[in-house]
């Protein structure tokens, strides 16, 4: 009995001494869209002249939101590694700026509506899925986050808007431009759409 005891206290303290993730990606998936809206909806940052304030807000949030390299590498598959290593920089850089606007414009048409974070699915010990919802007063708008543990934190590597993948989405693009161009030119066509922004 005594023997039975001590195996069961060693797993009890073995169990508690894992690293519990249970909740994690939602909870930080959460955290972060929760701190894109306040920033979207306070009254201080509205007028223009707090247009560049509000960026650099939004900015450093979705520095922490998002693993900008897993996004890169995603998105271009197995045309990473047609870029040289100073090109993969510079395509990361650019491509943040990107999906940074993309992104906001997304959260920027569902600032007053309700979001459910109703879902999360460990897909691995390292992979999650966060399911939420944007409710409308007409509709609801599924946005899943796709999260990936790195270095002790989840971060978004995907985001699908009513079933369309951000990811998949630029992949078909840039694989488009590749097919026919160099990296160079696909470079070029991303610094020019950054200018744009």
């Amino acid at each position: 009995m005594k023997r039975q005891l001590a195996g069961l206290s060693i797993l009890v303290l073995f169990l508690f001494s894992l690293p519990v993730y249970a909740g994690a990606p939602l909870n930080t998936t959460q955290v972060n869209v929760n701190k894109v809206l306040d920033v979207l909806r306070d009254p201080k940052l509205k007028s223009e002249s707090a247009k560049e304030t509000k960026k650099q807000k939004l900015r450093s949030i979705y520095k922490g939101m998002f693993n900008e390299i897993e996004f890169s590498k995603r998105t271009l598959a197995r045309n990473w590694n047609k870029l040289n290593t100073a090109q993969q920089g510079e395509f990361v850089q650019l491509f943040e700026q990107v999906l940074e606007k993309a992104y906001i414009d997304k959260i920027l048409s569902y600032t007053n509506e309700k979001i459910d974070f109703y879902k999360e699915s460990m897909n691995s010990e390292t992979q999650a899925e966060v399911q939420t919802k944007v409710i409308t007063s007409s509709k609801e708008i599924p946005i899943f986050y796709r999260l990936i543990l790195k270095d002790g934190a989840w971060k978004v590597y995907d985001v699908v808007v009513e079933n369309v993948s951000l990811v998949l989405n630029y992949r078909t693009q840039f694989n488009d431009i590749l097919a026919k161009d160099t990296p160079e030119q696909l470079l070029e066509v991303l610094r020019k759409k950054v200018k744009e922004q």
